[in-house]
């Protein structure tokens, strides 16, 4: 396969998956500033720090807003990560491999973005934000299911997949930074009501909240959440499960090809890690750096990969 087709794969699924993670972003954002009653906007201030966006919307707003952050990280056109602009990215990749795609993929990326295009026209109203999260979580999974059901299982089908590991990876890690980057700054806070709902909140915003109660009752605590969301293989949107989906598409590329580049051993190096952590350690260590440790090495992990496949030759 050629550098630019594989290239192209990967971030066509890149791009899609940022697309809804941004909205899972906005999501745990705006179910976390209602459960407090004061000071709103360090919760939208820590989206668009947890988003890397912080500098880009400081470049256009004085002040952090909740109506212009959700605007910006869903529509904004000098935000590259926003919603619509991702999505824009994602066709435009999608019509550059547009012959390694079957019709289904190819149709459904192109509903998708015609539907996100059109919802996402004019400015947010919040009363409408929940309806517009749900179809950008809705049309992601059209693309997904025309993914799953109709591509052919080689390095096509694993060169998108390695991309879409690898941005929910990060999206789940940085999903969860949202929680300790600046919520809790009173210790008193830790373990109360208002503490509790946004834990639960986190797990919503992952898709995770029927799954955690049927492992885990009516019972929940922080350490048990983050377990689930960093370590549990079980949990599709989890830390872990990401990087052995991502190992176990590299091994199919190494099958493929019959050589092993340095992202391959970097991907493995970084799951037997994981798989050797407990979240007593994690949290031992400190979340939030974790987190960061995690976020450097899949990044780094991501460039190996072009340079690898020489995707811009």
């Amino acid at each position: 396969m050629l550098g630019r087709t594989a290239g192209g794969l990967f971030w066509m699924s890149r791009y899609l998956e940022r697309a809804e993670n941004i909205a899972r972003m906005v999501e745990a954002g705006f179910r976390i500033a209602i459960t407090r009653s004061t000071a709103p906007e360090d919760e939208w201030t820590s989206i668009l720090t947890t988003a890397a966006a912080r500098e880009s919307y400081a470049a256009i707003h004085e002040k952090v807003d909740a109506a212009k952050v959700i605007d910006f990280l869903l529509r904004g056109a000098s935000n590259p990560s926003s919603v619509r602009c991702a999505m824009e990215s994602a066709r435009t990749n999608a019509r550059l491999v547009r012959t390694a795609l079957t019709r289904e993929v190819w149709e459904a990326i192109n509903v998708c973005w015609m539907s996100l295009r059109d919802a996402l026209a004019a400015p947010v109203d919040q009363s409408s934000l929940p309806e517009l999260l749900r179809l950008i979580r809705q049309q992601s999974a059209f693309v997904r299911g025309a993914i799953h059901g109709t591509m052919l299982r080689n390095d096509i089908y694993n060169f998108m997949r390695i991309g879409a590991f690898t941005e929910r990876a990060e999206s789940t890690a940085r999903i969860l930074d949202v929680k300790y980057y600046i919520l809790l700054p009173q210790v008193a806070q830790v373990g109360s009501s208002v503490d509790n709902i946004q834990w639960e909140t986190i797990l919503r915003s992952t898709s995770a909240d029927r799954a955690f109660g049927w492992l885990h009752g009516g019972e929940s605590s922080p350490s048990q959440i983050a377990e689930f969301l960093i370590l549990d293989r079980r949990m599709p949107r989890s830390v872990q499960f990401c990087c052995v989906k991502m190992v176990e598409n590299f091994t199919q590329l190494e099958n493929a090809y019959g050589f092993r580049p340095p992202s391959v051993d970097m991907a493995h190096a970084l799951l037997e890690r994981l798989s050797s952590l407990t979240i007593q350690a994690i949290f031992a260590e400190g979340l939030h750096e974790f987190i960061h440790g995690f976020l450097a090495a899949n990044f780094e992990i991501g460039q190996q990969i072009e340079k690898d496949y020489r995707f811009y030759r």
